[in-house]
């Protein structure tokens, strides 16, 4: 028997560990599924290191397990810490880690099992609303004073409508209430409310709306966190009062909603005023009204008093004399002033007369001066302007003159 011992011939298909290593790792940290995902079991142990916390995650069947870590800059972002022993509801990322040829969950959140996840779904819609404006302050909108039509959003058997009823009877009798049924309980609940909201806004009349409901289990109140249900409150065309159950934290509805109080009582209280409180509120505004009036009343009989009092000391007559002489002194300050601006008047015309008088081109002919004038009108002023023999035209002070030019001569340098 002969035995080969020579080396076989390797496949083309073979590659290596670090190329196998590298395919799996892409397979799992692609995988969308893998990226972001729910997993529910036992912590069997736990291990807190500086770079992060390590544990192991258990089937509770004791049939598989898987290698967790939560990095340091995460732990405190963690809604719970899982402790060996503990059932938790585990969010994060399968991660593998090629120099261990290992696989682990990288975690992002750890919640107790049960009500856990359904608290962190309320707390990232919430954040969600939130970033998008639904629970600002400026969103809300103030309840009319004296409303005439209120609608009620509730369920027609709940005990919240017949408590409601019976409020709104009480504190303000004759007044429009429109029922506008919802179930407010189940999965058809979110639906049923959003459709009752529109029937309100459609029929237009109501001034303020009441959405409500008794006290419940939390599971019992899951629909007025609903996103559907929010949206249709914070969208809602008029005020929206919610009273939702008794003491506990307060629903996305609430948040949204213009007015929250905790009780479907309450609601009716505080969205309409009793009339015996209005009454009241009347006769403090009429005791108060005649209070000014009578303050008012004694001010002016005080002041007028006064008045009275000081006519006694100071006589009428001797006032009307004072006037008077103000009267009189005003009268000749006036008169002299004026007799001054009258003189000062005068002066300044008479000057202006001798100027004018001075300028007149008679006068200057008067004192003996003469114009002289060619045929053409143009005045002669100069002895190179006129020819012998040319007849001329000489104004004199009482009259004028012509005359023929006999000879020329240039005056004496």
């Amino acid at each position: 028997m002969t035995l080969d011992f020579s080396t076989p011939s390797v496949p083309d298909t073979a590659i290596s560990v670090a190329g196998l290593t590298e395919y799996i790792q892409l397979i799992l940290e692609e995988n969308e599924i893998l990226h972001h995902i729910w997993v529910i079991g036992e912590v069997s142990s736990a291990n807190n290191h500086r770079v992060g916390l390590f544990f192991t995650l258990q089937d509770p069947g004791g049939t598989a397990s898987i290698k967790c870590v939560t990095w340091k800059s995460q732990v405190p972002k963690l809604m719970q810490m899982p402790n060996q022993g503990e059932q938790v509801i585990i969010l994060g990322s399968i991660r593998l880690y090629p120099s261990r040829g290992e696989y682990q969950l990288q975690v992002w959140q750890v919640l107790p099992a049960g009500e856990g996840l359904q608290a962190l779904r309320y707390k990232q819609l919430k954040n969600s609303l939130e970033v998008e404006g639904l629970f600002d302050d400026e969103r809300k909108r103030g309840i009319p004073l004296h409303p005439q039509h209120i609608a009620v959003v509730t369920s027609p058997t709940a005990a919240a409508w017949g408590d409601i009823q019976r409020t709104l009877r009480g504190r303000y009798p004759g007044l429009h209430v429109l029922f506008s049924p919802a179930v407010v309980q189940g999965e058809e609940a979110p639906n049923s409310i959003v459709k009752a909201i529109q029937r309100v806004e459609k029929d237009g009349r109501a001034e303020v709306l009441i959405l409500s409901r008794g006290g419940g289990a939390v599971e019992e109140l899951a629909c007025f966190n609903d996103e559907r249900v929010v949206r249709a409150v914070a969208n809602c065309r008029i005020p929206v009062i919610t009273g939702i159950g008794h003491q506990r934290d307060e629903s996305l509805a609430d948040l949204a909603a213009d007015v929250c109080v905790h009780t479907p009582t309450a609601a009716a209280e505080r969205v309409i005023p009793a009339l015996t409180d209005l009454y009241n509120q009347h006769l403090n505004r009429i005791d108060g009204l005649f209070d000014a009036v009578r303050f008012l009343l004694g001010d002016a009989e005080d002041r007028l008093q006064g008045l009275r009092n000081r006519l006694q000391r100071v006589g009428l007559n001797k006032q009307m004399s004072q006037e008077q002489q103000k009267l009189a002194w005003k009268r000749q300050r006036l008169l002299q002033a004026t007799s001054g601006r009258l003189q000062q008047s005068r002066q300044h015309v008479e000057m202006l007369r001798q100027k004018l008088t001075s300028l007149d081109p008679k006068a200057v002919l008067l004192r003996g001066y003469a114009v002289v004038r060619k045929e053409n009108g143009e005045i002669a002023r100069s002895h190179s302007q006129v020819s012998v023999g040319e007849e001329l035209s000489v104004l004199l002070g009482d009259g004028s003159v012509k005359v023929k030019v006999m000879e020329r001569k240039e005056a004496d340098g």
